[in-house]
């Protein structure tokens, strides 16, 4: 069994608020995307804004992954942005993780604002293909790590 740690290191126990997904198989860079979104936010905001993006009524910007991404006329600094659905709703599940340990630990809930957001990379699933003349063609698809860290203001 592996043991995961977290990028957020150095800090006090009593004031912040932790929760991860691990292996998670979702797109990296939509769940990237919606991580520097999401950050800085309250909480209750944050849960608010990705309910409304799995109901395809608000869109997320992208800004780093933008090549090809259809343009939204909401933004009013940046362009480009999608409605990614199944990453919203794994962030969500972590969001309500992140609200249930911080009630475990006796912070209030609505004052907690997520203060690290992050996504690496993790395991890489390996398939191939096979093609015509004894070819094959690798399919890989990376799994994801996601660490919501939370800190009452």
């Amino acid at each position: 069994m592996p043991e995961f740690g977290y990028s957020f290191e150095k800090y006090d126990s009593s004031l912040y608020v932790k929760t991860s997904g691990r292996e998670l198989n979702v797109s990296p860079k939509t769940s990237r995307e919606i991580c520097n979104y999401i950050k800085n936010m309250g909480v209750n905001k944050a849960k608010s804004e990705l309910e409304e993006v799995i109901k395809k009524k608000k869109s997320i910007p992208f800004k780093r992954y933008k090549l090809k991404v259809g343009h939204r006329s909401e933004f009013s600094h940046f362009h480009a942005g999608r409605y990614p659905v199944k990453a919203a709703k794994l962030i969500l599940k972590l969001l309500y993780n992140l609200e249930s340990n911080a009630e475990f630990k006796g912070v209030d809930v609505d004052k907690l604002t997520l203060v690290h957001c992050s996504v690496s990379i993790g395991r890489k699933l390996k398939r191939y293909v096979p093609r015509a003349f004894g070819r094959t063609s690798p399919s890989f698809k990376s799994l994801i790590h996601i660490e919501l860290v939370g800190r009452e203001l």
